[in-house]
């Protein structure tokens, strides 16, 4: 027994790499002859100190930054590139692996370090890798020859091949984005047919069987539908934005209330507004969606409560900093919000943006709020960048870019009340989709309005002709033949006194450009509940 503890013994002290104990409290208990050796001391010499003692500056500091708390984390690492200090000053390269070990409580009983010397393994490395350019060398010298016209063949052959594959991706990205855009089309228009029907369901059975909650189900089962439409359209950057100039502070201080009934009582909210916080230029509502998207993930991150706050300051992004995150340089707005939970490791920081990807349980997530909130930022112009550490926190930062011009705000709609019309207020409602077209007159007719239905462009302009009373156009923007956009230009030829609202799920830049409405347009999000029908039919009338 006393032989074989004397081999292994001396295996740990003459192995052809380095091995060094440390104890609980990250001090060496004992480091062998080979490492000693290396930087050109006795093994006592490291006994009571760090290993990390033994590194350069720049090793010191990435090892305390990155390697330490990954050891903390994981219980291990390998294969980390660092340099040892030799006792005359001299730099060793080393490839450092680490390992835990623990008892059976899962106390901390030691770590093992094994230490491989790099400049070794580089040099024997070097020498193959000259020794099998030397062999390849000689091999093309030998074949050049006989291989010339082969060569340029295969070089013809695989530019070709470049160029289809090149042309074969910019098809499938063009086609997926007609793709995406027909599909937010078309499934808007089902759910415009569930949300008109229930709301229809619902007045007509006021007085009969409580069936309410399930209509209610019914209801916000279609909205939420509706909501990942629209987040996938965010993400893509394809959804209608109606930006107006506004200040983030004013807008953060109206949303506190809102923010804490959502936080809840157990997560405490703070504000930290800059003074003299310039305007920016965006659409409020998503901008607030976006921050309450933020809010909740925080507070989902806090399970045992905690602090949130919300940060606003004036920023310069420099053209480094403009070109790095794939923004115009120059002056930004920016709209912090930061927590105390969980954190997220670098894996999760570096997906947390991409659509359906959630940490969350099943049922607990769609995965797309942050998808959102990045492609409604990138959208508007901005940039948006996640600081994270595990146990330390999570803080999310929103850049957008200054806006210079007059503080007019366009008026939000609320739907305070249900707002009627009367039958001498005629609309002519076009859409090419059968049930769409009855279920949207019947509303209206139902909130009061005259109404004249039409099918295509072709029949809506018969129809004006046929029927002066007419003062509302109330169009599909998609629809085959002639968009609601060129129908509106040929109707306003003839009736310039007409008013127009267009409605769509998606508006292939029908009626904007780069997401953003063009000017004195008036649009409804399909699909759109019987109030946000209401107060936007008598908003436009009004003028």
């Amino acid at each position: 027994m006393s032989r074989e503890i004397d081999d292994l013994d001396d295996l740990f002290e003459n192995a052809p790499c380095g091995y060094v104990s440390a104890g609980p409290d990250g001090r060496i208990t004992r480091a062998n002859s080979t490492f000693a050796s290396w930087l050109g001391r006795e093994p006592s010499e490291f006994v009571g100190r760090r290993f990390q003692d033994f590194l350069n500056i720049a090793g010191k500091i990435y090892y305390e930054t990155h390697f330490a708390p990954l050891m903390r984390m994981q219980g291990f690492f390998n294969e980390v590139a660092l340099d040892l200090v030799h006792a005359d000053g001299s730099r060793l390269p080393v490839l450092v692996n680490a390992v835990e070990r623990r008892d059976q409580e899962g106390a901390l009983r030691f770590v093992r370090i094994t230490i491989f010397n790099a400049s070794d393994r580089r040099r024997y490395e070097r020498e193959l890798l000259e020794a099998r350019r030397a062999a390849e060398n000689a091999n093309a010298e030998l074949q050049k020859l006989n291989h010339t016209l082969e060569e340029r063949i295969a070089e013809a052959v695989e530019a070709r091949m470049k160029s289809e594959a090149a042309l074969r991706q910019a098809q499938k990205m063009e086609a997926v984005g007609q793709l995406t855009g027909g599909i937010a089309h078309d499934f808007n228009n089902m759910l415009a047919v569930i949300l008109s029907a229930l709301n229809l369901l619902e007045r007509r059975l006021a007085k009969g069987e409580d069936i309410s909650r399930y209509i209610a189900a019914a209801k916000d089962g279609a909205a939420r539908a509706a909501a990942v439409t629209q987040r996938l359209l965010a993400f893509s950057r394809q959804q209608t934005l109606a930006p107006e100039p506004l200040y983030a502070n004013q807008m953060v201080a109206e949303m506190s209330e809102l923010l804490r009934r959502t936080l809840g009582e157990a997560v405490r909210l703070e504000t930290v507004l800059a003074g003299g916080l310039w305007q920016i230029l965006t659409d409020k509502n998503v901008l607030e969606n976006a921050i309450l998207n933020l809010a909740i993930n925080a507070r989902d991150a806090m399970t045992e409560g905690g602090r949130l706050t919300i940060e606003t300051a004036n920023c310069h992004l420099d053209e480094a900093n403009g070109a790095e995150h794939d923004v115009e340089p120059g002056q930004y707005v920016m709209v912090a919000v930061t927590d105390t939970g969980t954190g997220m490791t670098p894996d999760v920081v570096a997906k947390a943006f991409d659509p359906f990807f959630t940490t969350k349980g099943p049922g607990k997530g769609t995965g797309l709020g942050l998808s959102q909130v990045f492609g409604f930022v990138k959208q508007s112009g901005g940039h948006i960048k996640i600081y994270s550490e595990i146990g330390q926190g999570t803080s999310i930062k929103i850049y957008l870019p200054r806006y210079y011009g007059a503080a007019e705000t366009r008026k939000r709609l609320e739907a305070r009340t249900l707002a009627r019309g009367a039958d001498s207020e005629v609309v002519l409602v076009v859409e090419d989709d059968e049930q769409v077209l009855a279920l949207t007159a019947q509303m209206l007719r139902d909130l009061g309005y005259g109404v004249i239905e039409a099918r295509g462009g072709e029949e809506a302009l018969a129809a004006l002709s046929a029927h002066p009373e007419i003062r509302l156009l109330f169009t599909d923007v998609v629809m085959p033949d002639m968009n609601g956009r060129r129908l509106a230009e040929k109707a306003l030829e003839r009736r310039p006194d007409l008013k127009v609202l267009f409605t769509t799920g998606y508006t292939r830049n029908a009626v904007e450009h780069n997401g953003v409405l063009d000017p004195s347009v008036n649009l409804l999000q399909k699909p759109a509940s019987l109030e946000q029908l209401a107060v936007k039919i008598r908003t436009v009338l009004d003028g």
